[in-house]
């Protein structure tokens, strides 16, 4: 068989294991052509029951994940907001077989779930259920997050309460909890060595075929920093003014009306625009609308009874109620809202700063007036900060091909 130049065409299927080769045929299938090292030895006997054939289809020449470009608004605040660690920074090839593992379902116990099943792209990566389904079909206990822009959050720190030290440590740990994917790390290993998918795409990443633990969370790492969404309306205007008060040319004028609220009376740009510091000393940043730290923004009362978020997770007083934020960047698309999805639109979360921010030890102090006397937005002005917040939405992003599921669909 002859393999097209545009494309690398992966299909598994069941045959007699053949002993010796599997490994030493991948490899050999790099140089010497795919086809042959994929005949030398197909095992599937490993993978979940009831796992059927599947089809891989990636590009002769991988995608762009490693050095893309960035506007000057975000190139040049970037580097004091990366996580990325020197000991994993992102490769094409590393992020494409991290492309291939988060897909997968076979990452599942029953092969019926993947990381993309409570992650998708159309909703900028979460999930338009309130609630995500793990692999035996019962609800998790949050809301998924959106994974847009993980590489810029400073802390390095993953899930609402902020449990996962690296996004390394983050992303192994779906794949054993017992209602997300359900499986046992060492076996998923041993099963992936035995896959005749993945050995190549190890090497090509790792320079060996060898399956580990640490490779397997290092992949699924760097194709989620490559998740990187900087081509929205809004990055278009700013790159067209000199400051991000000025009005944008590509706005209408309510858009722009939107984001004066943003920067003025609705104060969202004190907690969502992380201040830096320069020679001039801090000054507000206009590239990424994230959290710098978790916080209390008033969705509860101060009670044991209720999520404790970070609080939950350190035991510690301070941290009750505290929770890590996703980027505001698509919020258009990634509803419902929270840790627990409780807002399905964007009206209501507005309308929450509005009106209802309830008291509580831990909130924070940008918020303590609005709920002693409440944000009090206007109708007009409500509604123009909402279509603000859609100019966000990263259309080129959602539909790169780079980040979409690279397994042909079973007929």
């Amino acid at each position: 068989m002859r393999i097209p130049a545009s494309i690398i065409i992966l299909c598994l299927i069941t045959v007699p294991a053949l002993g010796q080769g599997l490994d030493q045929g991948l490899d050999q299938g790099l140089d010497q052509g795919l086809d042959q090292g994929l005949d030398q030895g197909l095992d599937q006997t490993t993978l979940p029951e009831g796992t059927t054939a599947r089809k891989l289809i990636l590009p002769s020449a991988a995608f762009r994940y490693a050095g893309q470009v960035l506007p000057d608004h975000i190139s040049e605040v970037s580097k004091l907001f990366d996580n990325t660690p020197d000991s994993n920074p992102i490769s094409n090839d590393g992020a494409t077989l991290g492309r291939v593992l988060f897909y997968d379902p076979t990452l599942s116990a029953n092969g019926s779930t993947a990381c993309s099943s409570c992650h998708t792209q159309a909703t900028a990566f979460t999930d338009a259920r309130r609630f995500s389904k793990g692999f035996e079909g019962r609800e998790v206990d949050r809301n998924s997050m959106s994974l847009v822009n993980l590489r810029y959050y400073r802390p390095g720190k993953f899930f609402w309460d902020q449990r996962a030290a690296t996004l390394e440590d983050q992303v192994l740990m779906p794949i054993e909890n017992e209602v997300e994917m359900g499986h046992h790390l060492p076996s998923l290993v041993s099963q992936l060595q035995q896959d005749p998918i993945y050995p190549a795409l190890f090497r090509k990443a790792f320079g060996t075929s060898k399956v580990t633990e640490q490779r397997l969370g290092r992949a699924l790492a760097q194709f989620i920093r490559s998740m990187v969404s900087v081509r929205s309306r809004y990055d278009l205007g700013r790159a067209e003014v000199t400051s991000v008060l000025d009005p944008f040319p590509n706005f209408s004028e309510q858009e722009n009306y939107g984001k004066e609220q943003f920067f003025g009376r609705a104060k969202c740009s004190e907690c969502h625009l992380p201040e830096i510091e320069s020679g001039r000393g801090a000054a507000r940043q206009s590239a990424f609308f994230q959290l710098e730290k978790p916080l209390v923004n008033g969705i509860d009362s101060d009670s044991v009874e209720v999520d404790g978020g970070v609080g939950a997770s350190t035991q510690r007083s301070e941290d009750w109620g505290r929770f890590k934020s996703t980027s505001l960047r698509n919020v258009e698309l990634t509803a419902p809202y929270m840790h627990d999805g409780r807002f399905r639109t964007l009206d209501q979360v507005i309308e929450h700063y509005n009106w209802s921010v309830k008291p509580h030890r831990n909130l924070d102090s940008r918020l303590k007036d609005f709920a002693a006397n409440g944000l009090a937005l206007p109708e007009v002005e409500k509604v123009a900060l909402a279509e603000f917040l859609k100019t966000l939405t990263d259309q080129n992003f959602v539909n790169d091909p780079k980040f979409s599921n690279p397994f042909v669909p079973a007929k």
